[in-house]
């Protein structure tokens, strides 16, 4: 009777056991086998990412994994036409007449990044660029144009996951009141995370004549994220360029964190006559041979007024015209018209409202 008890009860034990030990095997084949499939989804997988311990990561032998052969040749007509660059490039020379210092500066930021690019297929990696940028020259100079254009580079080369621009000003960054221009400054940073800020007349952020202006306030936080969030924020301040060496003479942090500066210099009277020549042909317009010459004396004489603004004043100007040409057209309704007439500017459409101002053009 005992020895049935023993052996009732070392079978029972030896049971236990193994159903003990069935279990752990399919939790440890379960479980533990779960864990990979579902990597990459959800808070939990996120969780085990950031805990993973730093030398475990295989970022770098994926990186050794995908890298080309040390022998493999690059051409960088490929490069370019893969990222789609030559589009930008060519629409950087539609929209602009001249400024060939600032497209050559364009073309060389460019070079940069590709060739960087290109290094990494080899393994080759190096800092990331600094790309925070300034544009200095007077209004109506192709800064704004030019900064939507560089946000699309840096977008199509993969140094911007989104390429937006977010254009701001002054009132867009400081509050009037204390606690209202850290959440401002921020917004506007979350806006244009991925993309590009583009900061218009940037020395008004700093007022120092006024000791309770809140302009340093924004200017720290931007300092702190141009810095910190280097890689998913390109920052582009813009204004005048004596007014912009003075700013940062004041806030050299902020001349610091610069790599780049563009110098947008004044249009000359040929330049402005091609920008104009070219928004009327967008519109199907043109000047006629005496209207062009009215126009160039009216831009002759306003360029040494205050106030102008380059390719603002041409649209501008030309905008009035088609209101006068209109106008004229309009007020002889029993008139045939030809397409012709309807395409074509002529003088007295240039004069009519700068007549005060300028002679009659020379015909001789």
């Amino acid at each position: 009777m005992i020895a049935e008890i023993a052996f009732a009860s070392a079978t029972c034990i030896v049971f236990v056991g193994l159903v003990a030990l069935a279990i752990v095997s399919v939790w440890s084949g379960g479980k533990a086998a779960e864990l990979p499939v579902s990597a990459g989804y959800g808070e939990a997988s996120r969780t085990l990412a950031v805990q993973r311990p730093r030398a475990l990561w295989p970022v770098k032998s994926d990186r050794r994994a995908r890298s080309l052969p040390p022998d493999t040749m690059v051409r960088f007509a490929a490069e370019r036409e893969a990222a789609g660059i030559d589009e930008v490039f060519a629409a950087l020379d539609n929209d602009l007449v001249g400024l060939v210092p600032v497209k050559r500066k364009v073309q060389e930021i460019a070079a940069l990044l590709l060739v960087d690019r290109a290094r990494k297929k080899f393994g080759l990696e190096a800092p990331r660029p600094n790309l925070h940028m300034c544009f200095t020259g007077p209004p109506g100079t192709g800064k704004t144009t030019v900064a939507l254009r560089m946000a699309e580079l840096l977008h199509r080369l993969g140094y911007l996951e989104q390429g937006q621009l977010v254009h701001a000003m002054r009132d867009d960054l400081v509050g009037e009141y204390i606690g209202q221009t850290a959440p401002k400054t921020r917004r506007a940073l979350d806006r244009a995370m991925g993309g590009v800020l583009f900061i218009d007349e940037a020395y008004y952020l700093y007022r120092a004549a006024d000791s309770k202006d809140y302009g340093q306030e924004a200017i720290d936080i931007l300092l702190q994220v141009m810095e910190n969030e280097r890689d998913k924020l390109v920052v582009i301040l813009a204004g005048y360029k004596d007014r912009m060496d003075g700013f940062f003479e004041s806030n050299p942090g902020m001349g610091s964190r610069i790599a780049h500066h563009l110098d947008f210099a004044p249009y000359e009277v040929d330049e402005m006559i091609a920008i104009g020549r070219l928004m009327l042909e967008r519109a199907r317009y043109y000047l006629s041979e005496d209207a062009e010459a009215a126009f160039r004396g009216y831009l002759t004489r306003r360029m040494q007024e205050p106030r102008f603004a380059h390719a603002r004043s041409v649209r501008n100007e030309l905008e009035r015209a088609r209101l006068r040409h209109a106008h004229r057209l309009a007020s002889e309704p029993d008139r045939s018209w030809s397409r012709d007439d309807l395409m074509r500017l002529e003088s007295v459409d240039i004069l009519a409202g700068n007549a005060d101002s300028l002679p009659t053009p020379d015909r001789s």
